[in-house]
């Protein structure tokens, strides 16, 4: 079960990293004037979004699924701060599905947001990150 507790750790800090760079591209998409860059942006969020955000979020989800059936959920199913972290887990799935939403806005050229937004955005996984870690390392409920 380790070995599952540590892919399911590489898998996350993959997600992470990725859900850390996409609103970042997605900043200077947004301050993007010509052509090219626009083009050249459309190219990395795409990959980026679907060569490793996606199968990082599946795999990390999967791998988290299978520790709690193992022996996470019978030793902590009573314990408040599993389920808070699941929930910040249920957050974290909502804001990728939302980038990959936007992602589709940008490749469409329709995006109605700022810089500004996409800076702003990009700190909602900081928060969810801090959170999680938090309530794995404490458990303090």
């Amino acid at each position: 079960m380790l070995w599952v507790k540590a892919f399911h750790i590489i898998f996350m800090v993959t997600w992470f990293a990725a859900l850390f760079y996409l609103p970042r591209l997605f900043v200077y998409h947004a301050m993007a004037e010509d052509e090219t860059s626009i083009e050249r942006f459309k190219i990395m969020e795409r990959k980026l979004f679907h060569g490793i955000m996606t199968p990082s979020a599946v795999i990390t989800v999967l791998l988290g699924i299978w520790m709690l059936m193992d022996y996470a959920w019978a030793a902590y199913r009573d314990t408040g701060w599993l389920h808070v972290k699941l929930a910040l887990v249920v957050l974290l799935v909502i804001y990728h599905v939302y980038c990959g939403r936007l992602l589709r806005d940008f490749r469409m050229d329709r995006n109605r947001h700022s810089h500004v937004f996409y800076r702003w955005l990009n700190e909602f996984p900081v928060l969810l990150l801090i959170g999680v870690i938090i309530l794995v390392t404490v458990k303090p409920f």
